[in-house]
């Protein structure tokens, strides 16, 4: 038994431990945050999610680690934070590009602005005249269901010559692939280009790809699969194990989705109809299948990103003379609308939408829709304020 006096204390402290869990703020709902797991990943699939959850947002490159010489960011959480949009003070600078025949700045800091260095280095300036963009960081979460959809979906998605009249004419985004990317089992090549889906353009054919391109582009950081140094233009030893980047890979793959929120709100519900009337739909197509995958979690799922993968001409107003692959200069891949509405928590408390992140409300974002876009915009601007207001509150709520 406890002395009397210890007694007291272990009971006041537990007490005390109580009170303060009582004070302590709840967890979010998972509703209203980006990241977390995917359900029933089993342990294994778990482990190394929280081996790429920490290669992503733990891990802080530095010069004695491979950091640069010059870079944009030292840690991929540093443009994701909690797995969402990033913000205009850290977007990206791509330039070089200005047609199909490539990147004509390769060798000479292209395709990718490195606009910090570490000590004793100077960062990148761009090249005077050359056309650049600037690109906001993408959310994360849900990536694996769109790694999953099958090409012959999207090809499917793809009216390259506007064979139905609507206006609308999304095609699809090619490249030819580097050698460490293995093309999917259902891979249905085009005049032995692949079909692309990741990026804002969809220049990026994969997650492995992608993740590859941004430690090097990025963060200057050699690995097997990107061994060029971005500063140097030489190959170094790897600084950064293939492990660590299928890790990181898998981590991105195994986010859930993100979810719709207060969906039987009748404001919400007439939103979605409005949606729908004024012809949204085309291009951010609601609902998309995976095809099948070893993530159980992952195969053969309907999912709902609000999105086709596919290129579209957005008009002059978003086009500034950047191309990157395939994509002409004013062609965007159709973002994803799942997680808008909770956009900006990761983005300071404000929105920074499209592209470049020049759209600071949802409004704004639809009013600059030109192009193939042109006709929602224009029956945008014809609906009553009661209506516009629904929709925005639909479009907040996804």
């Amino acid at each position: 038994m406890f002395p009397i006096r210890t007694s007291i204390v272990v009971f006041s402290a537990f007490i005390f431990i109580s009170a303060c869990i009582k004070l302590e703020p709840s967890a979010p709902d998972s509703n209203n945050v980006l990241d977390g797991p995917l359900a029933e990943l089993n342990h294994e699939q778990m482990i190394q999610h929280m081996h790429g959850d920490a290669a992503f947002n733990d891990a802080i490159f530095t010069s004695e680690n491979g950091l640069g010489p010059v870079f944009v960011a030292n840690t991929c959480a540093s443009c994701h934070a909690g797995d969402g949009k990033g913000h205009q003070f850290t977007s990206l600078t791509r330039f070089g590009q200005s047609d199909s025949t490539g990147n004509l700045f390769i060798g000479k800091g292209g395709p990718q602005l490195q606009n910090r260095a570490i000590p004793g280095f100077l960062p990148e300036q761009l090249p005077f005249g050359v056309p650049f963009t600037k690109l906001v960081a993408p959310a994360v979460t849900g990536l694996g269901f769109i790694d999953a959809v099958t090409d012959a979906d999207i090809i499917a998605m793809a009216d390259p010559t506007d064979a139905d009249g609507d206006g609308i004419s999304g095609v699809l985004s090619v490249a030819i692939l580097p050698s460490y990317v293995i093309p999917r089992n259902m891979a249905i090549p085009q005049n032995g280009y692949f079909i692309c889906r990741f990026g804002k353009k969809a220049g990026a054919y994969d997650l492995v790809l992608q993740t590859a391109k941004a430690y090097n582009q990025d963060m200057g950081i050699i690995s097997g699969y990107e061994p060029v140094d971005p500063h140097s233009n030489l190959a170094g030893d790897p600084e950064i194990t293939a492990q660590t980047i299928q890790d990181n890979v898998f981590y991105q793959k195994t986010l859930k989705a993100p979810l719709a929120r207060n969906q039987n709100n009748s404001d919400v519900i007439s939103g979605k109809q409005i949606f729908i009337n004024i012809g949204c739909v085309t291009c951010h197509k609601k609902e998309l299948k995976t095809g099948h995958s070893t993530i159980s979690s992952l195969s053969e799922k309907l999912f709902f990103p609000y999105t086709d993968l596919l290129l579209h001409d957005m008009g002059s107003d978003l086009d500034d003379g950047y191309t990157e692959g395939s994509a002409k200069s004013s062609e965007w891949r159709t973002p994803a609308l799942w997680g808008l509405g909770l956009s900006k928590n990761s983005q300071g408390g404000n929105y920074f939408l499209m592209h470049d992140g020049r759209a600071t409300t949802i409004e704004q974002a639809v009013l600059l829709h030109g192009g193939e876009g042109s006709k929602s915009r224009s029956q945008y601007n014809a609906l009553t304020e009661t209506e516009r207001k629904k929709l925005l509150i639909f479009l907040e709520n996804l």
